[in-house]
């Protein structure tokens, strides 16, 4: 494992690629420290197709790189770190706005996660429907820019089962291996015997880099898709309750 400081990424291009990585993970986190380093290095994964997992502050920073490169918002950023974004992806809902005085715009705890059958996140979470994940953060992706993204390719395929809320974004497989990040907090339900689907599959695209040799066979029918699977699918939501296989 390798802890990368983003502060000291000056060309992510070259001193990225000199690390040989076979799969990157942006953690979560709060403040502006280092995102822009973290921004132009989920761009670097994103164009490489190296296996990336992104858990809150992460899932957003893949958004908003997302939206500068692919989808044309070249101004895209978080109200989080900058107030008057001219085009804020990131920023509190509506009706967190409204309470923000009383100092109650957390997010926290389990909370319900629709998952779009078809998706890759459905072939992870074992053909589930929704499962309960656990969050901590204040920011989401602002509703306005949801359609748009979409139509950019990117795949919203979990999100709060009555809330335009997301909460699981992923490329098709046929743009990237392995491309998924969440709003929540994957580690907070991933146990020694039970790990979390979204680490298992990360690790197994990680194998699979390494050696390219490999077939899905020699590593895991399991956490890797047939080459045909249909990921990108449109999103849906559905209010059918399943238990998650993290418990």
């Amino acid at each position: 494992l390798q802890w990368i400081d983003t502060t000291e990424i000056s060309d992510p291009g070259k001193e990225l690629s000199e690390l040989n990585l076979h799969a990157v993970i942006v953690p979560g986190g709060f403040g502006e420290r280092g995102v822009d380093g973290k921004i132009h290095g989920v761009q670097w994964v994103r164009e490489n197709k190296i296996p990336f997992l992104g858990i809150c502050l992460g899932f957003q920073m893949a958004v908003i790189e997302y939206a500068r490169h692919v989808a044309g918002f070249t101004e895209a950023n978080s109200t989080e770190f900058l107030a008057d974004a001219a085009q804020p992806v990131i920023s509190e809902l509506p009706d967190q706005k409204l309470i923000e005085d009383l100092g109650g715009t957390m997010r926290l705890g389990g909370q319900d996660v629709a998952i779009t059958p078809g998706s890759l996140a459905s072939f992870l979470y074992d053909e589930s429907t929704s499962v309960r994940e656990r969050f901590r953060h204040r920011f989401e992706v602002d509703p306005s820019f949801i359609e748009k993204l979409e139509q950019a390719g990117l795949i919203f395929s979990g999100r709060h089962p009555e809330q335009p809320i997301m909460q699981f974004l992923e490329l098709p497989r046929s743009v990237h291996p392995y491309f998924v990040a969440a709003q929540y907090h994957p580690e907070l339900t991933s146990r020694p015997l039970t790990p979390q689907p979204m680490f298992m599959g990360l690790l197994a695209a990680a194998i699979l880099r390494s050696n390219p040799s490999l077939t899905r066979e020699d590593v895991s029918t399991r956490w890797i898709p047939e080459p045909s699977a249909n990921t990108a699918v449109p999103p849906t939501q559905s209010s059918s309750a399943t238990p998650s296989p993290c418990g």
